[in-house]
């Protein structure tokens, strides 16, 4: 009978230990501001309260302790905190507590908020990396044969440059067959996706941004037409933490934000995407509402680069795949447009792929680029036999690799220095471009 009792009272531990609150993953800087950034986290069991307990680094004897803003209890458990009132060009110093107790971590949990430096200095130097198509194996529901997903380390080697934002340029999950006919699934690939070890690090030690492709939305190239579009868009804004999700009267998950002195545009190219070969209307990728939004942004914004992040390439002119040439007449639009109004300083900054290169083209005193960067940890893909057009010569990549770009110099001269990386952190390439 003792031992009866024995083995009850130690499953019973067991279930308690395991029952105990603690952090899934994460946590995650999601946007930063001059007085404010999000916090998003994952916790893998129900707890009834959720504290963020912060101060001024350097300072901990003055701190200050905030709750979540959005904890969704028994669905994901995934908290969103939009830490306020907060200084500018500041770095802070944080933990998490679960239930009362603080959550022990190998990593020294910071944030920060943007500098206030309008009519008083220069604009501060800063580094945002980037990267696209990321596959992370799991064995029971990807197609037999190899592996796709590999090298995940180099999300440790990004880390490691210590970039002051990441921005995730699409295909960031890869839904499987698995996982796109029902919500669950779409939680379960984010999930699976969002736990990976060697990705921790990346996720607690930087500022995230994201915008989608098809492997985030639902089967591969999936148009707007997708019967599960909400679900794609519900899960898309629970895991991650942009500064918001469409633009006014246009549902999908369009946004902007400025980093200093440069505006980003993330764009939305699968909402209300068409079939490229449908016989009637006009096909479209982006919609003339979302490229009127974007005009209207970028002939107000006074950024000496504008950088567009979208889904698929915007300068290759070849028509394969879901690049923005098999929407021709949407494309010469867009294009046709920014050189109409003389936008400067556009740069579109691209996924899809599975290689990486950067694309130029000049007209009318007009210099347009379009960066591309993938994968991160999926398939390689040559692309040997497309256009040299508007290639600048000698940047294509074809293997694990990752950007960061470099804003740096006076207010009126500023510079961008684009830095292509392989797996473990080792140049590849780089070019310093003017505005």
């Amino acid at each position: 009978m003792k031992k009866n009792l024995s083995l009850l009272a130690a499953i019973f531990l067991s279930a308690t230990a395991f029952a105990q609150p603690a952090i899934l993953s994460g946590p995650m800087p999601g946007y930063s501001a001059l007085n404010e950034v999000g916090i998003w986290m994952q916790v893998n069991n129900e707890t009834d309260v959720i504290a963020l307990h912060y101060w001024e680094s350097g300072k901990p004897a003055l701190s200050w302790t905030t709750s979540p803003d959005h904890y969704d209890r028994m669905e994901t458990r995934i908290a969103k905190f939009r830490v306020s009132e907060l200084e500018p060009g500041t770095t802070y110093e944080y933990e998490i507590i679960l239930d009362g107790d603080t959550q022990v971590l190998e990593d020294t949990l910071r944030f920060s908020t943007q500098a206030l430096w309008q009519y008083r200095t220069d604009p501060p130097t800063f580094h945002v990396a980037l990267g696209s198509c990321a596959y992370i194996n799991e064995e029971a529901y990807d197609r037999p044969g190899k592996a796709y997903g590999d090298d995940y380390g180099i999300f440790n080697a990004i880390a490691d440059k210590r970039p002051d934002a990441m921005l995730w340029l699409g295909d960031n999950i890869y839904l499987r067959e698995y996982d796109f006919q029902t919500y669950k699934g779409y939680l379960h690939r984010y999930n699976h996706t969002r736990q990976t070890p060697e990705l921790q690090r990346l996720l607690r030690s930087t500022h995230h941004y994201a915008i989608w492709d098809d492997h985030d939305f639902g089967p591969n190239d999936a148009t707007g037409s997708w019967i599960h579009k909400d679900w794609a868009l519900k899960s898309f804004e629970a895991y991650w933490m942009n500064p918001s999700y469409g633009i006014p009267g246009i549902p999908g998950n369009t946004t902007a934000f400025r980093m200093n002195d440069i505006d980003f545009f993330l764009l939305d190219n699968r909402y209300h995407r068409t079939s490229h070969d449908k016989k009637s209307g006009t096909p479209q990728m982006l919609g003339s509402e979302q490229i009127e939004w974007l005009i209207e942004n970028l002939k107000y914004s006074r950024a000496p680069f504008k950088m567009i992040a979208v889904g698929s390439q915007v300068l290759n002119p070849a028509r394969v795949y879901e690049n923005f040439a098999q929407y021709e007449q949407e494309r010469e639009q867009l294009l046709t447009r920014i050189v109409e109004e003389k936008i400067e300083g556009v740069v579109f900054l691209t996924g899809d792929r599975h290689h990486t290169e950067l694309r130029k083209v000049e007209v009318d005193g007009i210099t347009i680029y379009d960066l591309t960067v993938s994968p991160l940890t999926s398939g390689v893909h040559e692309a040997t036999n497309e256009s040299t057009k508007n290639l600048v010569p000698d940047t294509k990549v074809a293997q694990h690799n990752f950007g960061v770009l470099e804003f740096s110099g006076e207010r009126l001269a500023r510079r961008m220095k684009i830095s292509i990386f392989d797996r473990d952190g080792l140049e590849i390439w780089s070019k310093t471009i003017d505005p």
